[in-house]
């Protein structure tokens, strides 16, 4: 029976250097459960092999920056501590991947305060669209543009989003600081809640993806609909195919 040890921060820190510097692959002697900062998280029986098979497929590689290695911890860990199955962390992945263009960091839409506020805001272009977004105050649509792993925008998806970080335990005011959405373990947390409550189109990661075992390709295709109906549906199930792959090579589980 394997047992699941966990990795002190030196360690993982070491890991971390090792993606960014070394082409060889990555050994880890022992499996890697569970962040260094201690809750029950994932457990791997060889964390590395999930890099190494990114690094072949060309996903990310064939060299992992540390940028890429972190933004795919992080999405890895906050879907853990959801409880969440191999299926369902490939799609968390496979999402982060498409929506960020490959970079696994959280990225901020693109425009400047004249188009979010001609898009998202009560005195612009689409006032139906601001009050859909709770943007019911004048400035509001320059100030919650499209943030984090996925495009969490408007006022009252930044206030949905601080309720469920705060009873999470994080200390943050999206409203307030929504510079913030930006920060990955937040923007992390954003994504895993937001998959799986339904924020985003009304279905949620539960729908179509088994959540314990693996998923097949058509399963993933039918799964886009959690974030954007059917844009790049099938190949972002591609990605999810591939990104499952190097989770179970790494012998992915949930930790006990």
């Amino acid at each position: 029976m394997t047992e699941y040890v966990r990795v002190p921060l030196n360690v993982w820190n070491s890991l971390l250097a090792s993606v960014e510097t070394e082409p060889a692959p990555i050994v880890v002697t022992a499996p890697v459960a569970g962040p260094a900062t201690g809750d029950a998280g994932f457990a791997f029986e060889d964390y590395g092999k999930l890099y190494d098979f990114l690094r072949v497929n060309k996903m990310l590689g064939p060299k992992i920056s540390a940028s890429e290695f972190e933004g795919c911890d992080t999405v890895i860990r906050a879907c853990a501590r959801g409880g969440w199955g191999i299926s369902w962390v490939a799609y968390a992945l496979a999402t982060t991947y498409h929506e960020t263009n490959g970079t696994m960091q959280p990225i901020k839409e693109i425009g400047g305060p004249a188009y979010f506020t001609k898009m998202y805001d009560i005195q612009g272009d689409r006032p139906a669209k601001a009050r859909e977004l709770g943007n019911l105050t004048p400035g509001d649509g320059a100030r919650y543009p499209g943030m984090g792993y996925v495009q969490l925008t408007g006022r009252g998806n930044f206030t949905k989003a601080t309720a469920k970080l705060r009873a999470l335990g994080f200390d943050v005011d999206l409203v307030a600081e929504p510079h913030r959405a930006m920060e990955p373990e937040i923007a992390a947390v954003i994504l895993v809640s937001g998959m799986r409550e339904g924020w985003f189109t009304g279905r949620d990661i539960d729908d179509d993806l088994p959540a314990t075992g693996p998923a097949g390709l058509t399963q993933f295709t039918l799964s886009r609909d959690i974030i954007n109906g059917r844009d790049k549906q099938e190949m972002i199930a591609r990605y999810a195919v591939d990104f499952q792959t190097g989770l179970q090579q790494g012998g992915y589980r949930i930790a006990a």
